[in-house]
């Protein structure tokens, strides 16, 4: 089992962790204690004081807030319920013209933008790109991941959470697309 000690993970979080140290991590046996001791270090260095429950991506993190398990930026951005998908509520820049794909891709490696366009979302607080994703025009957001939170703590890290309800784990986004027409539709 190759374990890390709070020093080693701060290097490998910072990608300065030695390739022959990182190759025993990445092929060795975890070492169970690794979740919680990377917690500890994401938790250091946050810059707000909700509890994280679970990195979702660079830069965005589920915390526990007021009750709620929700989605943030680094930066201390509320995105919103973990139930949600995040990128509803992020700033959206839509490559889907030639003039738009040319700031980024040269003419023998650009999509048709007919048939695709690019969308990098960023985080309204602080301007970080969060994630880039390719799609065919007009296709809804893709919801990455939603973390069945519950069941990692009660079954594979054996620390239920106190406030664990199988409510939780549900995609509930039509839910908030479905307010957003009604808000258009005036009712």
């Amino acid at each position: 089992m190759t374990s890390l000690d709070r020093a080693g993970l701060a290097d490998l979080l910072d990608g300065k962790l030695p390739w022959q140290q990182l190759k025993g991590v990445m092929s060795g046996t975890k070492d169970p204690a690794r979740f919680d001791l990377y917690l500890q270090v994401l938790q250091e260095r946050a810059s707000f004081e909700d509890m994280i429950l679970l990195p979702l991506a660079e830069h965005l993190f589920v915390v526990a807030r007021n009750g709620q398990r929700v989605v943030i930026c680094d930066c201390g951005y509320e995105f919103g319920a973990l139930d949600q998908n995040w990128k509803h509520a992020a700033r959206i820049l839509v490559r889907d013209s030639e003039a738009l794909l040319e700031e980024i891709y040269d003419t023998y490696h650009r999509c048709d933008p007919n048939w695709m366009e690019l969308r990098e979302y960023f985080c309204p607080g602080c301007l970080t790109q969060l994630a880039v994703e390719a799609v065919p025009p007009g296709y809804p957001p893709l919801f990455d991941m939603l973390p069945d939170l519950d069941t990692l703590y009660a079954e594979f890290l054996g620390q239920p959470l106190e406030d664990a309800d199988p409510d939780w784990f549900q995609d509930r986004t039509n839910d908030l697309t479905s307010e957003w027409l009604k808000e258009a539709a005036g009712v």
